[in-house]
């Protein structure tokens, strides 16, 4: 059998592992499938290469060119996963588990894509916020800024997930703009390495976006700045270690940590057997107890259901977990694989006996062999433990055996169990079986301050649901306390990791050229024709038309009324109207006036206007009565690229009266053809 050889990418090089490579065994058969580890990698070359190569590449592209970057790599990627599943058997993963890792990892670099190009500007500069008005006339002013980094980003990882585990960091880093070297777990780098090439073969990526360490990471902590980052997953003592670099600490290196985690799944005191919540909560600790041989820093590891139902919990998930096989995972039939290696097993066993010093085993059998032709070093049965006396018990709430090992306990009341979970110390997620709005309130508010995300599921929303153990990119993942106190993914959250928010003040226009975005006060700039008349690439920012003024009528006002059948009483009745300390008398509708104001700038004939799609920020101040007037001013705001035909205008669109007070103020979008 052949060897691989797992190499390094460093400084646009792939390096070979040299004397001191270590070597990887494989979970099924405990041969050796691997080696990986070069002890003579420059890290200063490799920090260099990122930040004078990589980093200004990447800065040089907007947020939606690198969006669309990741789009395509997400793309490659899919069409590359057979040889990836075919790797990560040996790490001992089943198909479904090659699943989460894999197309979950993909799908996580899909989602960053669409929100790279929906929620952030098409540009360099991210604004954080809405403008902040600082002086009396609007000649100052403060707004937020979000620019990257400057430096790298260090992504050490663990060993669970050697795809997924990647790219959920990877995905938020390019798109902030920031380089990254990648530091995957030695038992299962063979995997992530075999992405990272299909990645950098894809042409894809810029010079110097990303680098691989497959091996140890040197003096490489001892080199890095303020501008860097740090984002870790692994165990509490490995995480504590790296955070007191006295390097990290002298330059307040950003440290992101996802760490130990002894999650919680509660039984709300609503749910009996017969209800299809019990079912469903019978499903999710077992699947989180199975999948990835519970190796997930999300699995459930403290069961908590009340009392009474503590028994009928016990005899439920354990007839299914009889139904589990447990064997080689390439083979159909199993349904839950090996540990990733033989020195896993033996961790999760001391650990389980920690467990069990103060708990008593009610399934499962240590010593129990897997089914096939494999080396049962890497394999251990599911163990399900029962705590007694969950209020004066330790280990339990302290020692995770990160394997396929959980605790049940009982509970008196809501209150208990939010206790009880809470003894954790902090967790990635907490998730509650319930039907009850009231249970499901009294934990958000008891538990949310001890767990980074709680999971709440029931009969309607079982069959959509994703499960307790699936952080999605969408979402906050990560947790206080023992979880480690920091956050990854969460949509444009995660990106912000990489940025810096810097506090901008000074004159509007200063604002609009920093933000690339128009701010009311800046110059107007006066528009050659109609902007309706011009394409999207010809629009400048700032861009403005004034109309002619329109007298607004009693007929408008009732004609309005009986069309649309809005004859609430300020538009219809005098008195009524006079008697509410808002209005002088009936005055018109809002959504006449902005009826009015469209028939004002609107350009009637066929033009590079496709498509009005939508108000923002629509706010009306001063009422109009009969008799008074109204004028209207245009500007463009902002503009973004959609796709390769149109781009979407923002606009700044101004009411005022016949006194120019302010009557309404909103952003209008329209799609314009380039």
């Amino acid at each position: 059998m052949t060897i691989m050889r797992i190499a390094s990418f460093a400084a646009g090089e792939w390096v070979e592992p040299n004397g001191a490579a270590r070597p990887i065994a494989s979970a099924i058969t405990g041969a050796q499938i691997a080696e990986a580890g070069n002890d003579s990698l420059d890290m200063q070359a490799m920090l260099d290469h990122a930040r004078k190569v990589g980093g200004p590449a990447l800065r040089a592209m907007g947020f939606h060119d690198r969006a669309k970057m990741l789009k395509a790599l997400a793309m490659h990627l899919g069409q590359h996963k057979q040889a990836l599943y075919d790797l990560s058997f040996d790490t001992g993963a089943t198909q479904s588990d090659h699943m989460i890792d894999i197309d979950g990892g993909v799908g996580t670099v899909f989602v960053f894509a669409s929100k790279g190009r929906r929620e952030m500007p098409d540009g360099q500069v991210y604004i954080d916020g809405d403008i902040e008005e600082l002086s009396r006339k609007g000649t100052f002013k403060g707004m937020h800024i979000a620019t990257p980094l400057k430096g790298v980003a260090v992504h050490i990882n663990a060993f669970n997930f050697p795809v997924w585990g990647m790219l959920e960091k990877l995905a938020p880093t390019l798109l902030a703009g920031v380089p990254a070297i990648v530091k995957p777990a030695t038992a299962s780098c063979y995997v992530t390495e075999a992405a990272v090439r299909i990645m950098l073969d894809s042409g894809i990526l810029p010079e110097g976006a990303l680098q691989l360490i497959t091996g140890g990471t040197g003096d490489l902590l001892d080199r890095l700045t303020s501008q860097d980052v740090v984002s870790f997953t692994g165990s509490a003592q490995t995480a504590s270690m790296l955070r007191s670099n006295p390097n990290i600490l002298k330059n307040s290196v950003r440290f992101v940590a996802e760490q130990d985690s002894l999650n919680a799944s509660i039984l709300g005191p609503d749910v009996t057997p017969e209800a299809p919540e019990f079912d469903l909560f019978i499903k999710e600790v077992h699947r989180e107890m199975t999948t990835k041989a519970g190796q997930k820093c999300t699995a459930i590891r403290r069961i908590i259901a009340p009392e009474g139902q503590v028994q009928n919990v016990i005899e439920a998930l354990s007839a299914r977990l009889d139904r589990t096989v447990v064997g080689d995972p390439r083979a159909e039939t199993t349904r839950m694989g090996a540990l990733v290696s033989a020195a896993q097993k033996r961790d999760v066993l001391e650990k389980a006996a920690m467990i069990g010093a103060e708990s008593k085993r009610v399934y499962g059998d240590p010593e129990a062999l897997p089914h096939g032709d494999v080396n049962p070093d890497a394999f251990v049965a599911p163990m399900l433990f029962h705590c007694e006396s969950p209020d004066t018990a330790t280990a339990v709430h302290e020692t995770e055996a990160f394997g396929p090992v959980s605790t049940i306990m009982g509970y008196r009341d809501i209150a208990h169990a939010i206790e009880l979970a809470n003894k954790g110390d902090g967790s990635l997620v907490a998730s509650v079986i319930t039907a009850s709005g009231n249970v499901a309130r009294e934990v958000a508010m008891g538990a949310g301050a001890f767990h980074g995300r709680l999971y709440f599921n029931n009969a309607t929303s079982m069959k959509e649901s994703t499960g307790h153990g699936s952080p999605l990119p969408h979402m906050v993942h990560g947790g206080p306390g023992r979880a480690g106190g920091g956050e990854e993914m969460g949509g444009i959250r995660g990106v912000m990791h990489y940025m810096q928010r810097t506090a901008i003040q000074g004159s509007p226009d200063i604002l609009s050229s920093i933000g690339g975005r128009w701010v009311p006060g800046s110059p107007e700039v006066e528009a050659p024709a109609h902007p309706f008349t011009r394409r999207f690439n010809d629009l400048t920012i700032g861009e403005t038309i004034h109309t002619a003024p329109r007298t607004v009528t009693m007929d408008d006002i009732e004609h309005f009324a009986h069309f649309t059948g809005d004859t609430f009483y300020a538009h219809m009745d005098e008195d009524a109207a006079r008697r509410n300390p808002f209005f002088p008398g009936r005055v018109a509708h809002g959504y006449l006036l902005l009826s009015f104001a469209a028939g004002l700038f609107v350009e009637p004939n066929e033009g590079p206007v496709l498509a009005n799609t939508g108000l923002d920020n629509l706010r009306f101040m001063t009422p109009v009565a009969a008799g008074e007037s109204i004028q209207v001013r245009l500007t463009v705001k902002a503009k973004t690229r959609r796709t390769d035909e149109y781009g979407e205008v923002r606009w700044h669109v101004t009411m005022t009266n016949q006194d120019g007070d302010l009557v309404a103020e909103y952003e209008l979008l329209t799609m314009v053809a380039y």
